[in-house]
């Protein structure tokens, strides 16, 4: 976090950092306060908020390539957005998370309801991977209709995924979304745990299945959509971070879990949005294109692990 508030145009060093931070008068403060300070705590509450939700949704829906971007949610929220920026719809600003939030949850539900009952990690994989294609040629065809240049500059940047130009009013935003996600975590997650185990047996202890991953849905899209409305769709932390989180700690249970994989996501994005600064310093990529380049591989990966894992003679597994 020292490092991120020293990185940007100009770069800072301990030492000028501590010496602004003592001068009230002086304008590298204001940065620091203002500007820099606001995009890491942004970015930790958006990397511990969707991480969880991507640990909820793995094992809720015992689906270990569960995700907002894979199930609809991010896309959903992203169109949503888009038609609000390109037609300036008279809404205010504080209203744009429930706008984003209807966006996400119509994505989220075209996605289970084409998966239907029957769900292998391939067919919501390659479900939502179609539904995000369709949503995406939809907020081409918004672009397309708009017209306006400056609009479509500014919702080009946004839909890239971008913590620059964030201030504490976006902060203000997500804060409560990832405070409810993380509080549902903790009540949920024993039940959740039970639901990864099996549905039958988590049935047979009380635990009310249906309900408890129609609740992992909703903290899911909560934070989805709020993440979008402030900072655009940021890709692929929900899916890595608990992956990362089983890997490094062979924690598989999901309560244990719930800490761990938030602070792994904070870490994620933080370092993710630091490499976004410094890549092309002193211009700067879209944190959305990073978190992208690194998930993609991932969820590549994944899926020819499971594949294989298929595919292998039983006598062998």
């Amino acid at each position: 976090m020292v490092a991120g508030v020293g990185l940007g145009s100009p770069m800072l060093g301990p030492g000028q950092l501590v010496e602004a931070l003592g001068d009230p008068e002086s304008l590298t403060r204001t940065i620091i306060l203002d500007v820099r300070l606001p995009r890491i705590v942004l970015a930790v509450l958006v990397g511990a908020g969707l991480a969880v939700s991507g640990l909820l949704l793995q094992d809720g829906l015992r689906n270990d390539l569960a995700g907002p971007e894979l199930l609809g949610a991010s896309s959903g929220a992203a169109l949503a957005m888009a038609i609000l920026t390109m037609f300036a719809i008279p809404v205010p600003w504080v209203l744009h998370p429930m706008i984003a939030l209807l966006g996400a949850l119509a994505g989220g539900a075209l996605v289970l309801s084409l998966v239907g009952t029957v769900s292998t990690p391939e067919r919501v994989a390659v479900l939502g991977a179609a539904v995000s294609s369709v949503l995406g040629a939809s907020v081409t065809a918004v672009i397309g209709l708009g017209g306006d240049t400056a609009r479509v500059n500014l919702l080009f940047s946004y839909l890239l995924g971008n913590l620059s130009a964030r201030n504490w009013s976006h902060v203000g935003m997500v804060a409560p979304a990832v405070l409810i996600m993380l509080a549902g975590a903790v009540l949920l997650g024993r039940s959740v745990a039970l639901i990864k185990v099996g549905e039958s047996p988590a049935r047979a202890l009380g635990v009310r299945v249906t309900a408890i991953r129609v609740a992992v849905l909703l903290l899911a899209a909560i934070v989805s959509a709020t993440v979008t409305a402030a900072c655009g769709p940021v890709a692929f932390i929900a899916l890595l971070a608990p992956h990362l989180a089983r890997r490094v700690t062979g924690e598989s249970r999901t309560a244990p879990l719930i800490g761990i994989v938030g602070v792994l996501g904070a870490l994620l994005l933080l370092v993710a949005d630091q490499a976004a600064q410094l890549v092309v310093y002193p211009a700067e990529i879209p944190v959305g294109v990073m978190t992208t380049v690194f998930g993609v591989p991932v969820m590549l990966i994944l899926l020819r692990r499971r594949h294989l894992a298929r595919s292998r003679p039983a006598g062998m597994q």
